[in-house]
């Protein structure tokens, strides 16, 4: 099969019925590109995810085109770009056009406060599985706490806590580990 249908087919049927955006998206991603058709390992996902975090942009969006980047280049990220966008575009338009009809309806009102808590879930457990695979230990679990509390309590920037967690991460690899 194409390489290119298949990528954007992909990634539209992800993006088609995945609710709660690119977060939520990560465990139907890790399960389609890594455990089903193989074109990334597992810890190549966990550095795409964190590669796609820290860019700007939606977070579906860059990392459908890193996947597909690394898959056939510029018409590879294209295709899963477009496979990704385009259901969120299709939805967005139809509720455009209809939703003037149903913005009083309170079953529409009860299927959307029904839907948080699933959005929730979704987004939890890949992070929660991201910091099983990050080795994220009784040790080092502070570093996460500490960025959440800083910009949650003290609403530093999020800009500023990616940057120390580079720079922190960096000396870290550098300096301390090789001499562990």
């Amino acid at each position: 099969m194409n390489i290119y249908w298949d990528s954007f087919k992909t990634f539209f049927h992800i993006g088609i019925f995945t609710l709660g955006g690119g977060y939520a998206m990560i465990p139907l991603i890790e399960e389609e590109v890594v455990n089903k058709k193989q074109w990334v390992s597992h810890e190549e996902f966990l550095d795409l995810i964190a590669i796609a975090q820290s860019c700007p942009g939606v977070f579906a969006i860059n990392i459908s085109i890193f996947i597909g980047y690394k898959l056939r280049k510029i018409r590879g990220a294209i295709a899963t770009a477009l496979g990704t966008a385009l259901p969120s575009f299709l939805i967005i338009l139809m509720i455009a056009m209809f939703f003037h009809r149903f913005e009083d309806n309170p079953v529409v009102a009860a299927i959307f406060r029904g839907i948080r808590p699933a959005v929730v879930a979704l987004i939890a457990v890949p992070t929660f599985n991201l910091a099983k695979s990050a080795k994220i230990s009784w040790v080092n679990c502070w570093i996460p706490v500490a960025g959440a509390l800083l910009i949650w309590l003290l609403g530093v920037s999020p800009i500023y806590i990616i940057l120390a967690a580079g720079i922190g991460g960096y000396v870290y690899s550098k300096y301390i580990k090789p001499t562990e």
